[in-house]
């Protein structure tokens, strides 16, 4: 048994964490993401570097990125932190670091955080800027043949309606993905028009008897339920968890559970839909869980 240390690579922070052997996080630190790419992975180093000298301990490092790393040539791919893209981002913080590192996709690292210790499957969703997912099956996580498990994000919308065909643009090059639909740029636009991308008052403004608010919630939870019930159609977890900015609205947890079941091939749907239970903790956890 050993120290684990675990890394949240985001495109505003940087959160590193370090896991005793019996699994407690001993350490949590944040620092802003630097710009450009030489300058996060010295970045990392460094606090990888800080972490040990205060834990008094070598450590496995797993890192979590806005993106994945190709099967093949170990470059990253799709990550929405620009400069990532087209690095051999595992090769150089090993050679800054001095030892192997493992990346995952930060859905990814929310699966591993959530369901690690769970019987059975467990689709994790990440509801933010973008919208990515992960799949844990008996505590181990699917990245499948091409490393995109789980890229539930840039399937396109399920049973769109005439209104909502073709769907918008997507930066992937494709039109209508669900994450042109759900991210919270895309809700924030749904209420307020072209160039909003904070969601984050819509729900209290909702309450407060914003018509446009509230429909464009609605909207949202009904294009989510469709979304997901495709997932269950396909995986059948036990569980999805909601992670991401937008899992802290609380009334999905109450329209989910109602509206998905309608669109699921199943006379009976019940799928639990919970929130995180490691909130803004599951990345790091669950990159220091990339090793055993």
């Amino acid at each position: 048994m050993t120290w684990r240390i675990g890394i949240d690579l985001g495109g505003t922070k940087t959160e590193i964490a370090a896991l005793d052997p019996g699994g407690t996080i001993r350490l949590r630190r944040r620092a802003p993401t630097p710009a450009g790419y030489a300058a996060t992975v010295a970045q990392i180093a460094a606090m990888v570097a800080a972490a040990e000298a205060e834990i008094a301990s070598t450590a496995t490092i797993g890192i979590g990125i806005p993106g994945s790393e190709n099967p093949v040539t170990g470059l990253i791919r799709g990550a929405n932190s620009t400069c990532l893209n087209g690095q051999p981002l595992a090769r150089d913080l090993a050679a800054a670091i001095g030892r192997p590192v493992r990346l995952a996709n930060d859905a990814n690292c929310l699966a591993m955080s959530e369901f690690h210790d769970r019987p059975g499957s467990g689709f994790a969703v990440i509801l933010g800027t973008g919208v990515g997912g992960g799949l844990v099956v008996e505590g181990r996580l699917v990245q499948g043949r091409n490393r995109v498990a789980g890229e539930w994000g840039h399937n396109p919308l399920p049973w769109m309606t005439p209104a909502e065909h073709p769907g918008p643009a997507c930066w992937c090059g494709q039109r209508g993905c669900i994450e042109s639909f759900l991210c919270g740029p895309a809700l924030a636009a749904d209420a307020d028009g072209p160039g909003a991308r904070d969601a984050s008052q819509l729900p209290a403004r909702a309450a407060a008897g914003d018509a446009r608010a509230r429909a464009a919630l609605d909207r949202h939870a009904d294009r989510l339920a469709r979304a997901l019930a495709a997932v269950i159609n396909l995986l059948d977890p036990e569980v999805i968890v909601l992670g991401g900015g937008l899992s802290n609205m609380a009334h999905l947890y109450e329209a989910l559970p109602r509206l998905i079941p309608r669109h699921v091939f199943s006379d009976v749907c019940t799928t639990a839909i919970e929130p995180a239970r490691h909130g803004d903790s599951s990345g790091v956890l669950g990159a220091a869980r990339l090793w055993p």
